[in-house]
């Protein structure tokens, strides 16, 4: 329609998925939705499409956006963070996303938070994404309280002070951040982090989450920036948008 519309042709299209291309042989794979995995969506689109297509991670699409246009802007480098159904990460140097060599760069939402914990989608236990996401928050919560809320509802809770389950999720949603992105802080040293997706939106986050990230800083007076998202949900097709340039 819109090359209709202008009689210009598109010839390289961007586009942010789950899971990320394998660089060895082209297929997909570390999609939470799983259906992707092992299929070759990258070529099939390009053909589909008739011209070339460049796919990454969403969570790479969403930190590019904010380190090019959005909360980041002008920070040399930036780890974009995804916190919702699932838990991912993007890493961008100076305007670039790093993909690595296995294209697994940034997702910390696999790393190991909780050696006996819940059983992740990807096979392993205690990833990070089992204790981050909202699906474990909304479980932790509910194994405590013996009622099913959603994690809107539990941070109202918490906030009035009189469910101590909710108190207890919050508490534990703060804490289990610090662990959990001081690894990324130790390795990556970034100018700022982002947080995106809707546990990102949990204003604790940046206070008490913050809190007990500095504990675990290899630094005696630690200085994390901690930002929000300014691109809203347009993020990750910005992001998609701005892979093209570096073509």
């Amino acid at each position: 329609m819109m090359e209709q519309e202008t009689g210009e042709r598109c010839e390289v299209l961007g586009i942010g998925t789950p899971g990320s291309e394998d660089p060895s042989t082209g297929l997909m794979k570390n999609c939470n939705t799983t259906v992707l995995n092992g299929r070759p969506l990258p070529r099939d689109l390009a053909n589909q499409l008739d011209r070339r297509v460049i796919v990454a991670n969403d969570a790479n699409c969403f930190a590019l956006a904010e380190a090019n246009l959005g909360a980041a802007k002008g920070c040399p480098i930036v780890f974009g963070v995804i916190m919702g159904t699932g838990v991912g990460g993007g890493i961008v140097v100076r305007g670039q996303v790093l993909t690595g060599a296995q294209g697994i760069a940034g997702e910390w939402g696999h790393n190991l938070l909780e050696p006996n914990g819940q059983q992740c989608y990807c096979g392993k236990v205690g990833c990070v994404e089992t204790v981050l996401a909202g699906p474990g928050l909304e479980r932790y919560y509910a194994e405590r309280s013996g009622v099913q809320r959603t994690l809107p509802e539990i941070v109202s809770r918490a906030r009035l002070g009189d469910d101590s389950a909710a108190v207890e999720t919050v508490c534990r949603l703060c804490a289990k951040f610090g662990e959990a992105i001081s690894v990324v802080v130790n390795i990556l040293d970034p100018d700022a982090i982002v947080l995106g997706g809707g546990v990102g939106n949990v204003d604790e986050l940046y206070t008490l989450g913050k809190a007990e990230l500095e504990k675990w800083i290899f630094n005696p007076q630690p200085s994390v920036n901690l930002l929000k998202p300014e691109l809203g949900d347009s993020a990750g097709v910005f992001g998609a948008a701005h892979l093209t340039l570096a073509v």
